[in-house]
């Protein structure tokens, strides 16, 4: 009988672990599912490299928007260009066959993101174009499998990428452009939702069960209601059931009216830039070609972000507490050219010295010293980072916001031994640089200096 007992009660206490594993249950609607908790490692990644690759890189010209330029609002120096570059009865679906992606190296991809210092990768899986980068089920041979590459871009980076610990995520737009079901489904002021149950949910759920991802980038959101893109019913069974239901990170572009206010964290819009400190998580996602998304022959160095600029906004956008996820498109090829690889690696060698201020951090409670964008803050802990975009011309770098302690100690990431310090005349500190020229460091611009011991 003892046994018997303790069996039962061996039972019992399995099942009662099985309870409190199971975690809360979310109902599909915005109140259970914005509640849901941000999983950790997305706040501590900080820094994302985001891809636009698809058939619009076959004409590689004006924009990832090609299409719908060309054949929606019939700009007419796109419908020039088309009768300049190709026969005058090419469509759209012609270019598919010379998305052929022969020079795609997945595994260089990794290393280069890798270096790049980021610590999760988003992959255009569908555009607005419809064209999907895997052989989904319901692209009916619109697909990468199907024509052009004959290859499942998603799964091959995937891969490479989950063999050097990089986190993966999938965007997808929830609608396209010029598919009929979509059209009629819009035609019909979005009532009927044969679109959606037949193309746009099946994709969904074949990239989580397939590919797992750890963050599901949604966009083309904007002309439908939550109640026709089926979206809240989609992100209760992601939180609940998925495979990945504890470390799934997802965006807010699920429904018109739902950036920056529903969804897991906020992008608000492309390249948004907050001025204060934002409440909730958010990222701010920009490209290092600020004309477009997408890969463009015709794109000039004037057309690009330098390195400076790209670090600024990564300052700006981490000591307000976002990440920053910075987008490259590849040719139809599948190369990234050498300008984005150069601006990528010199990213990734600033953050070799200075990413103790970035990942992992938190805003401290001044985010930039005296409302200017020439000192940045950022913190861990009782750890201060202070990051300045200009060296003083006098050496002596004074902050107004940090209050030094008998205890203070001022060092430089980059640069080894203690630096000299004394109180402000009203408050803060004045602190003495390495009498030393900027250059001699191994990054060249923005500086970090930690503080300890402040109060």
């Amino acid at each position: 009988m003892a046994s018997l007992s303790a069996a039962r009660w061996l039972l019992l206490l399995t099942a009662l672990v099985a309870w409190v594993d199971c975690g809360p249950r979310y109902t599909p609607d915005w109140a259970s599912l914005d509640a849901r908790p941000l999983p950790g490692w997305f706040d501590e990644a900080k820094v994302g490299v985001f891809v636009h690759w698809g058939v619009f890189a076959v004409p590689a010209w004006g924009s990832e928007w090609f299409w719908w330029h060309w054949q929606g609002e019939r700009r007419p120096e796109y419908e020039l260009f088309m009768r300049e570059h190709f026969p005058p009865d090419t469509t759209y679906a012609d270019f598919a066959a010379r998305f052929t992606a022969h020079d795609f190296a997945p595994r260089f991809w990794a290393w280069l993101f890798q270096r790049a210092g980021a610590r999760y990768v988003v992959l255009t899986t569908k555009h607005h174009e419809g064209f999907t980068n895997w052989g989904s089920p319901v692209s009916w041979n619109w697909n990468s499998v199907d024509t052009g590459p004959h290859r499942d871009l998603v799964g091959e980076l995937g891969q490479a990428l989950r063999e050097r610990n990089i986190r993966y995520g999938l965007y997808h737009s929830l609608l396209e452009w010029f598919n009929p079901l979509y059209l009629a489904d819009k035609q019909n002021g979005f009532k009927t939702q044969n679109f959606v149950f037949s193309k746009t949910m099946p994709e969904l759920y074949d990239l989580v069960l397939r590919y797992k991802p750890d963050l599901i980038w949604s966009d083309g959101d904007w002309e439908g209601p939550d109640t026709y893109w089926n979206s809240t019913s989609f992100l209760a069974w992601l939180y609940n059931d998925s495979p990945v239901k504890d470390t799934v990170v997802v965006n807010d572009r699920w429904c018109n009216n739902c950036s920056c206010h529903h969804g897991g964290y906020y992008n608000c819009a492309d390249k948004y830039k907050p001025g204060t400190l934002p409440q909730h998580k958010w990222e701010m996602c920009t490209s290092i070609d600020k004309r477009s998304w997408g890969y463009r022959s015709n794109m000039q160095l004037s057309e690009l972000m330098d390195e400076s600029s790209i670090i600024a906004d990564l300052v700006h956008t981490v000591s307000f507490g976002g990440n920053y996820l910075l987008n490259v498109g590849p040719t139809k090829e599948g190369v990234i050219v050498p300008i984005f690889q150069e601006r990528l690696l010199s990213l990734g060698k600033w953050l070799d010295v200075n990413g103790e201020a970035i990942y992992a951090s938190k805003p401290w409670r001044v985010q930039m010293e005296n409302t200017t964008n020439s000192v940045w803050y950022t913190s861990k802990g009782s750890t201060v980072y202070v990051i300045f975009m200009t060296w003083p011309d006098s050496g002596v770098l004074k902050l107004s916001s940090p209050l030094p302690s008998p205890n203070t100690q001022v060092t430089m990431l980059g640069f080894s031994g203690m630096l000299k310090w004394e109180k402000a005349p009203e408050k803060g500190l004045l602190i003495t640089l390495p009498n030393v020229a900027p250059s001699v460091f191994p990054v060249q611009r923005c500086w970090t200096l930690k503080l300890n011991g402040v109060e």
